[in-house]
Formats: C-alpha cells, structure tokens, sequence
C-alpha cells in the first residue's frame, strides 16, 4: 500500500468517525428537544427526533465544508505570500552580494 493510499484510507475512517460522532451527537441533541413535547405520540416522536438529527448532520457537514473550504483558501493566501517573500530575500541577496562584490572590486583596482 502507497503513502498516498494510506493516507486516503485514513482520510476515509476520519470522515465516517465524524459523521457518526455527529449523528450520536444529533441524536443526543434531539432527545433533549423532544423531550418536554410529552403529548407527542412516540411515533410522532421518533420522526421529529429523526428529523432533527437529519438536520443536526446536514449543518454539521455545511459548517465542515465551510471549514474546509476557509482552510484552502487560506492555504493559498499564505503560500502567496511565502512565496513573495523568498523572491524579495533572494533580490536583496543577490544585490547585497553585487554591492560587496562591487565594493571588493573598487578596493581592489585602487591599490
């Protein structure tokens, strides 16, 4: 197996660990909501629980996809600016080296 295979297989159980993180957390969430409504049948409670974990996952995956997409985007931004900042390092070392090598060789003409 490949580094790049692993690496996705990893990235594979990550993603079902959260969603099932999520979906117990969903699921938590939505026994607490329903649980004063005690007029509900259990039927009617056992679809409004399960459509509040539907919707509890859906925001979870927006608010990653969110995430994730702010985490390019920034990616993107700081590699810009690392690679501006090698470019001017380079130019300043290249003309401090043309300016000792310049005044090397002005001494060095003089004597």
């Amino acid at each position: 197996m490949s580094s790049d295979d692993a690496q996705v297989l990893l990235n594979g159980i990550e993603g079902h660990l959260l969603i099932s993180a999520a979906r117990e957390e969903g699921r938590t969430a939505a026994a607490r909501f329903s649980a004063p409504f005690d007029w509900l049948t259990q039927a009617q409670r056992v679809e409004v629980e399960r459509r509040f974990e539907a919707e509890y996952v859906g925001l979870a995956r927006t608010s990653w996809q969110r995430t994730a997409e702010r985490s390019r985007e920034l990616r993107e931004e700081y590699e810009e600016a690392y690679r501006l900042l090698r470019q001017r390092l380079l130019a300043v070392c290249l003309l401090g080296s043309t300016l000792i090598l310049g005044l090397f060789t002005t001494v060095t003409w003089k004597m």
